[in-house]
Formats: structure tokens, C-alpha cells, sequence
């Protein structure tokens, strides 16, 4: 992690590594508190990570039941929803606030396990290629983000297919995750759970190793154009 950066500089860095993971097809949320001059532990690292896919759940939550529920109809003669916003209107009109939030609680679990995962591994892997002056190389800044992001899907893809499944069921088909979990594991077993995989990793490690490199270089572009901030 880049020295002498104030949270505005991770603030705006963050932003830069979302637009990097955003034109490589794979947005995710980029949230990293840790001071350069204390370093933390494994399990605090996890921890932090874990908070803060809690706090990006509020936001993200609503966000993939809209994204789900669009991407099923694609490709279909007949569709629903006419877009993101007539999607919201309909979920609202059906079932109000919480029918708009239907699958937090999944969300919650993919998101909390995974995103402690994601940045504990991506700042391990950065100690352990840091050189002797504690500079980060550019390489080894695209293989963290890059195993980061594997790292992530790896703990957060059996949750997310059942978070999947239960924002884009019918309603009233499921009461809720655990309902999902037990039909799809009698149905397809532990490999169901994992289905989808590959294009997921596929493009897990350049999207990802795209986003911590765009953080990475905003963090010096600032350092640099902004010493004092």
C-alpha cells in the first residue's frame, strides 16, 4: 500500500481502481482503510474486508436484484421490465421496499465472507512481493488484485448462485436462502453451487488486478500532484 496517502486520496484512488474494474467488465466495490505505517494482521485485514461488505450490502443489495432480474428476461421475446427503472416501479407496486431488498440477507453472505477474503489476500500477497524498500512493483500489484479477485469468487460463489436464484424466483416460491440452498443442493448437488464458474474466474483475475492497479496509480498520481492533501 502507497505511503503518506490521507482517506481523500483513498477515497478518490478507490474511485479510479472502480472505473478500472468497470471497463473490464466486472464491477466491483473498493473499500481499503489500513494506515502505512501499522501493519495489521491476517485475521484484522479479514475483518475490516468483511465490514466493509456489509456496509457496500446497503448499497449493493437493491442493485443486484434489478441486475438479475434484467439479465433473465435478455434475450427473451417478451419481456417484463423495460429497463432499470420501470424494474424498480414494478418491484415497488408488487411488494413495496422490501421487494426491492428481497435477497439481502444472501447478499450479506456472499459479500461479508468475500470481501474479507478479497483484501486480506490482496494485502498478504502484496507484503510478501513488497522489495526491500517496501516499494510496490507494478507487477506485483496487477498478480495481488488479480488472486484477490479469485480469491473472493472462490468464497463467494456458492452464495451468490443462491442469492441469484432467490431475487429472480417467482414470488412465494422460496421463503427465503435456506430454502434455495436445500432445493438446489437435492436437485444438483454441491457442483450446483459453483455453476457458472468458469466465466466468473475467467474474469476475475484481470478485472480485479485492473482495479488495484487503478488504485495503486491514483494513490501515486496524488502523492505526487498533491503532496499535502
Amino acid at each position: 500500500m502507497a505511503e503518506n496517502s490521507s482517506p481523500i486520496k483513498y477515497f478518490l484512488s478507490g474511485g479510479v481502481g472502480g472505473i478500472f474494474t468497470v471497463i473490464t467488465g466486472h464491477p466491483l466495490d473498493t473499500i481499503k482503510q489500513t494506515g502505512p505505517d501499522h501493519e495489521l494482521t491476517a485475521i484484522q485485514l479479514f475483518n475490516a474486508g468483511a465490514f466493509s461488505g456489509v456496509c457496500t450490502t446497503i448499497i449493493m443489495a437493491p442493485g443486484e436484484r434489478i441486475k438479475c432480474l434484467l439479465q433473465v428476461q435478455h434475450g427473451k421475446d417478451n419481456v417484463k421490465y423495460n429497463g432499470p427503472v420501470d424494474c424498480i416501479k414494478q418491484l415497488y407496486r408488487q411488494g413495496g421496499i422490501r421487494s426491492i431488498y428481497k435477497g439481502t440477507a444472501a447478499t450479506l453472505m456472499r459479500d461479508v465472507p468475500a470481501s474479507g477474503m478479497y483484501f486480506m489476500t490482496y494485502d498478504l500477497i502484496q507484503r510478501l512481493l513488497a522489495q526491500d524498500d517496501k516499494k510496490l512493483s507494478l507487477l506485483s500489484t496487477i498478480f495481488a488484485g488479480g488472486c484477490a479477485g479469485i480469491a473472493n469468487w472462490i468464497v463467494g460463489m456458492p452464495p451468490d448462485v443462491v442469492k441469484s436464484r432467490l431475487q429472480t424466483a417467482p414470488e412465494g416460491m422460496y421463503k427465503g436462502a435456506k430454502d434455495v440452498f436445500k432445493e438446489l443442493i437435492s436437485t444438483e448437488g454441491i457442483r450446483g453451487l459453483y455453476k457458472g464458474v468458469t466465466p466468473v474466474m475467467l474474469r476475475a483475475f484481470p478485472a480485479n488486478a485492473a482495479c488495484f492497479l487503478g488504485f495503486e496509480l491514483a494513490i501515486k498520481v496524488l502523492n505526487w500532484v498533491a503532496p499535502s492533501l
